[in-house]
Parts: structure tokens; sequence; C-alpha cells
């Protein structure tokens, strides 16, 4: 009998399990998660060594305060005269909080990672290659379009401005970063499908990054290193992965501005191409060789798939954690968003610091940093859902109420107008419930609290931010938090 996983990845097998029993469309995303957990869980087994325990950094009373939770159920909207302020000024006052001056111009991101991200969609395609020309062109289909990047301009900023923060006690591994790609299993040779894909890989990698693959990108004191580099691209994938079998699971029509993947190849072919970023991405994540940064990645599919399980709740239980909207049903939502958004961004800004030597402390800020402005920008996502157009936001506005879902604006004003009560429970599925909710969404102050529950995620994350030294990287992580708050699409 096999043993039994405990903890995290066990009851994800078990709700995995429970799924796959249900008579219904959504029995395909259970065996999803069946392999998703068995392939984190193999990664997670497979690494041996720890980074090993080092003493208390100078910054560890900050990240600990930083940790506690924000209070969502009965945060208010801002007064009249701060609503009327930009976003862009009241990120000014939250960088306050770090010690600069609120009027500076901070760095701009593009400028200090803009070469580097122009690169991010041929590597992409280098990693993908399969020798399949259907293959190819399903699992690229995302990469054409008007995509934000914004996962690998994170893990790229992180890296430089903990390249110049404290680094862990002790010399920094020396390190051949041709081995990114290279096979990591030393009996690959005697196994001659994998053989086969590695020389692929091998061949389309040969020459990426404009001749630049192995090579450090330096700019002042600032550093990206190969590794770096490479999980920036990995972060990549998996995002765009989730968004393949999302769109599925979704009957998603648009993406990107685009017909969603499903609508011009078909479920089946979403579904394989999106297995198959993810198997890219694991590649590509043992070539790292880093046992720390792989169980930290690895753990990031596992919340992916607890996340849409906990979407997938049922609401009519009058004990479901979301039966009424009190702090107990923001817990709940806010745990779901962070575990469908938050999650990957968080470790994925973690485990740049990692691979860049960080102290404890500097990786532990980076994922604070990552958490709180995942959380935000979600937040906002869920916001311009209602506020939008579809031209304008890249995807069908009104999607959430459509499939059921509950977001922010909808809890907020649940809290004013209990009628929507027996909306939420049946999931909108009523005709009028959908524009009905809509109607009360916007005829309260859902909206502004969703904007003000946004902005403190967002000085959260600008206050860990703290634990990092001035350079121009930490202004451009600043100058992302303000994008995030401001952005339309």
């Amino acid at each position: 009998m096999a043993a039994k996983v405990r903890g995290a990845l066990g009851q994800l097998g078990t709700f995995a399990r429970d799924l796959i029993g249900r008579p219904s469309e959504v029995r395909p995303l259970g065996k999803l998660a069946v392999g998703t957990a068995k392939a984190a869980h193999l990664l997670e087994s497979a690494v041996a060594g720890v980074r090993a325990p080092q003493p208390p950094g100078p910054h560890q009373q900050t990240v600990a305060r930083l940790r506690r939770p924000i209070s969502a159920a009965t945060i208010q909207a801002h007064s009249s005269e701060s609503a009327s302020r930009s976003w862009a000024g009241a990120l000014d006052r939250a960088s306050q909080v770090v010690g600069e001056q609120p009027s500076r111009r901070l760095a701009d991101p593009r400028e200090l990672v803009g070469s580097e991200l122009s690169f991010i969609t041929d590597n992409l395609a280098r990693l993908l290659e399969s020798g399949h020309p259907m293959l190819n062109t399903v699992s690229r289909y995302y990469f054409s379009g008007s995509g934000k990047h914004l996962r690998p301009l994170l893990v790229m900023l992180v890296a430089q401005a903990s390249s110049v923060a404290a680094q862990r006690a002790g010399a920094a591994p020396t390190r051949d970063y041709a081995q990114i790609d290279r096979a990591a299993a030393p009996g690959i040779g005697s196994d001659g499908e994998s053989q086969r894909a590695n020389r692929l890989i091998e061949d389309a990698t040969r020459g990426g990054h404009g001749g630049r693959a192995y090579a450090p990108h330096v700019t002042g004191a600032l550093t990206i290193l190969p590794t770096q580099r490479r999980l920036a691209e990995i972060t990549e994938l998996i995002h765009t992965s989730s968004l393949l079998h999302d769109d599925v699971i979704d009957r998603a029509e648009t993406r990107r501005g685009q017909a969603a993947v499903q609508q011009r190849f078909g479920n089946k072919m979403a579904i394989f191409a999106g297995d198959f970023l993810l198997a890219r991405a694991s590649m590509a994540l043992a070539r790292l060789r880093d046992p720390a940064v792989i169980e930290i990645m690895a753990s990031v599919l596992c919340d992916l798939v607890d996340g849409e399980f906990r979407q997938l709740k049922n609401l009519e239980d009058e004990d479901a954690p979301m039966a009424r909207p009190d702090e107990a049903a923001f817990a709940y939502y806010l745990d779901k968003t962070y575990l469908k958004t938050g999650s990957l961004i968080a470790k994925s800004c973690r485990s740049s610091a990692i691979l860049g030597n960080a102290a404890d402390d500097v990786a532990e800020a980076a994922y604070i940093y990552g958490r709180n402005l995942g959380i935000a920008f979600q937040l906002i996502d869920d916001l311009l859902d209602f506020t939008v157009s579809s031209t304008q936001f890249g995807k069908p506005v009104g999607a959430d109420l459509e499939l059921g879902l509950a977001t922010a604006p909808v809890l907020y004003a649940w809290q004013e107008y209990p009628e929507l009560g027996p909306l939420v429970a049946r999931k909108f599925s009523d005709e009028g419930d959908v524009t009905r909710a809509w109607e009360l969404v916007h005829a309260s102050q859902g909206l502004a609290r969703t904007k003000a529950l946004a902005w403190q995620y967002a000085v959260r994350a600008n206050e860990a931010l703290a634990v990092f030294p001035e350079s121009p990287a930490r202004e451009a992580l600043e100058n992302v938090t303000q994008s995030v708050l401001t952005r339309t699409k």
C-alpha cells in the first residue's frame, strides 16, 4: 500500500480524488490536480539538501511585523478628499514608509530590465521546442499576444535589488551557468526518448538571449544571474499553463485580445499544451540545481490547483466559508486569491533572492513584497471586471458573476444589501441574477472599498522594500506597485 502523503499535498490529493468521483464537467480538473500534485511531490522528494540555517538578520522584526494579516471585512473607502487624489499620490504617501521623498520620480522598470525582457518571447519559444509543429503552435499561442510579463519583470527586479542587499554568510557557490541547459539526471543517456528531447532543447537554446544566455546582466552595481533569468522564464511558463487550463474550465472566449486557445484548437489540445508547459517548466526548474528553489516553486503547482478547488467549493451549504460576508468569508476569499495569483508571484520573488544568495530576511522580504503585490493585483483585477470594457481588459468583463464567483466588490456590496445573499448562494444562476448583482455592486461602496483594500496591500508590499538598500531596482519595484493600482487591463 502506498504511503499517505501528509500536509498540503495530502489534502490536495483528497480534494482531487473527490472531484474525480463527481459526474460533472469538473472531473478533468480532478485528474489534472492528481497529476500536478504527484509532479510537485516528486520534485519536492527528489531534491536533496536544504539551505543551512542562518542567525537572525537585522530585519527580523520588520519581516515579522509585515506577516500580520490585514482585516478586510471592516475596511472603509477612502474619504472624499483622499479618494479625489490619484493612486500615484497614494503611493507617494506609502513610499514615505521606506524613507523616500514623495515627489521623486521613481525608476522605470523597463529601463532597468527592458533589454532582458525583450528576449523573453524568443527564449520561451526555444524552451518549448518539441519537434511537433502543432504542439509548438498551440503551446506558444499565448506568448504571441500582448502579455504584461509582470512575473518575469518582478523576478528580474528582485534579482537586481537583492544583488546589493545583505548576503548569506559564507562565499556564494561558484556556478557553471551553462548547466541550466544540460540534463541534471546522470542516466539520461540510456533513455533514448529523453535524450532526443534533451538534444532538441539544447539545440534550440544554444545562441539564445542574443548569444549571452550564460552571462550575468550587469547594470552598474545591479546584477541578474543567468539562473535568475531562467527563473523568470519558468514563472511565465507556469503562469501561462494555468491560463490554458483556466480558459478551458471557464469556457473563456478571449484572452489577451485574441480568441482563447481552446476556441482555436479545441479543449484537448489546450489541456495538452498546458501540461507540456508545466513539463518544460519542471525540467528547467530541475536544471537550476537549487534544492530550495525547486521545492518552493514545486509548491506553487499545488497552490494553483488548491486555489481552483477552493473556488469550486459549494457555497449553498449554510456553514460554507462564504455563507455570509463576514471576516471568515473575506479570509477564505483572500486565501484563495493568494493561492491562485499571489503564490506564484511571492514564491518567484523569494526564489529569485535565494538564487542570488540573499540573506534569509532579504528573501523573506521579497516573498512578503510579492505576496502583497499579488493580492493587490488580483483585487484590482476583480475591480476591473466591473469597471472597464472588454476591449480595454483584453478579456470578457462580468465574467466572475457569469461563473458564479463572489469577489471582493460583491462581498462588500452584500454587507450593504443583504438581498445579495440568495444570489450568491445560487451562484447567480437564475435569470436576472447577474444583472441585479451588477446593479447592487455599483449602488454600493463595494468598488471603493475594494480599491481601499488593494491600496492597503500595496502599502504592505512597499513596506517590505525597506529591507532592501536604496537602489534603482528598489525604486522600480515601488513603481510596479503603483502601476498595479492604476492599471486598466
